[in-house]
């Protein structure tokens, strides 16, 4: 059976309860119904239309590439207001109360990819507080972790270290949904939480990850396929250096390299870490845009031959340790600002802390392998503190 949205759930059993209301809508492109209807439309079809829109990252239609401000703008179909929730500074990326001064409700419809970098569930929980704070309700319509949410890999994400990509204390691989994540964080900062509502997916099982029928709509312009949701918790941290993490192709994220890199060698490295689910095909592609642009970079295309088995968190490491190998020279950390953030290496960011960076700057094996090796116990100290907040039965956890 397939599962069922907290969008489709509210169509079908509560849109009478939007009636005389006025409320807005916190989505994106990948907020859809079952009939792939965008959801403010399927709503106005129901005949209570949303009278405000506000959009994450990428912005409401995911138009924008990373890290370039989406605009305030009129839906071109509806004429509602859409208020962008991100900006060209971090002050725009949390909502102040005022902004939802005009409503008497928010939903949040946001499809996440079950990943710590992954900044929409930022921006659901801020936008969700500032709303509270304004007397608003909110009801998260919640959808399922397409990683699942039996899994859970990586380190915490130390105290210092917060950002957009960081904004919570979670694993890389945090198996929550974007509802459980909103009742994370209402619990750890103590909201008010009357008004907040989550309507469940019904018929997910969180051992299923995205199974149940649906098609995979890109929840971004980088994320364009399942499989590269995957690999996504590993494959991001590339964007804290200077290679290509395969934005500018038709394969971002599975195409990894640079001007530098021997193929063959990155390759053969990243095969010798028996890397399980995960295959390497040595090859060179051209970046239309972004890093590297024009340039002809070697590198590898990483194919998921076995979806369950993939630890893409660990992947990742592997990844950056494989290229400071074979391309000494080249490597590099990314040092431009990073998400608005200035005063810390993007890769501190993505990793949370200063092991990661350490590790490979000094070309410590032991130390790596030793900060993989603590990650059973934050990952098992997160889900003691998230089984309060768990909506969705899991087999384990």
């Amino acid at each position: 059976m397939s599962w069922i949205s907290g969008l489709d759930r509210l169509l079908a059993e509560g849109v009478g309860e939007l009636s005389g209301r006025r409320y807005g809508l916190l989505a994106h492109g990948a907020s859809l119904t079952a009939g792939l209807v965008p959801a403010h439309l399927a709503l106005a079809a129901a005949g209570a239309p949303p009278a405000a829109l506000f959009g994450p990252e990428h912005g409401f239609y995911g138009v924008e590439q990373d890290m370039v401000a989406a605009a305030d703008q009129r839906d071109p179909w509806t004429g509602v207001p859409i208020r962008s929730l991100y900006g060209d500074d971090a002050a725009s990326l949390a909502p102040e109360p005022a902004a939802f001064e005009s409503l008497d409700l928010l939903l949040v419809d946001l499809q996440d990819v079950g990943t710590r970098f992954y900044t929409y569930a930022a921006t659901g929980v801020w936008a969700a507080e500032a709303a509270l704070a304004a007397g608003c309700d909110v009801w998260v319509l919640d959808r399922p972790n397409p990683l699942g949410g039996e899994v859970v890999e990586g380190n915490l994400r130390r105290d210092g270290f917060d950002s957009f990509v960081g904004a919570f204390a979670t694993p890389v691989r945090h198996g929550l949904t974007v509802g459980e994540l909103v009742r994370l964080e209402a619990r750890r900062r103590g909201w008010d939480a009357v008004g907040l509502t989550v309507w469940e997916a019904a018929g997910w099982s969180p051992a299923d990850g995205w199974a149940g029928g649906r098609a995979w709509v890109a929840t971004s312009p980088n994320l364009p396929t399942l499989d590269v949701a995957l690999i996504y918790p590993g494959g991001c941290l590339i964007e804290g250096t200077e290679y290509s993490e395969g934005r500018g192709t038709t394969r971002p994220f599975r195409l990894v390299g640079g001007p530098g890199v021997d193929p063959r060698a990155l390759a053969d490295a990243l095969a010798g870490r028996r890397l399980p689910g995960l295959s390497f095909v040595p090859t060179w592609f051209r970046p239309q845009f972004q890093k590297h642009a024009g340039a002809l970079c070697g590198g590898v295309e990483t194919v998921v031959v076995d979806e369950r088995a993939v630890d893409a968190t660990r992947w990742g490491c592997e990844l950056l340790w494989a290229l400071a190998e074979v391309d000494p020279a080249g490597f590099a950390w990314r040092e431009k600002p990073y998400e608005f953030v200035a005063d810390r290496p993007a890769i501190d960011l993505l990793a949370g802390c200063e092991d990661l960076r350490r590790a490979i700057d000094g070309r410590d094996r032991a130390a790596l392998d030793a900060w993989i090796a603590s990650w059973p116990a934050e990952e098992a100290a997160f889900r003691a503190e998230a089984e309060p907040v768990l909506l969705y039965p899991r087999e384990s956890w």
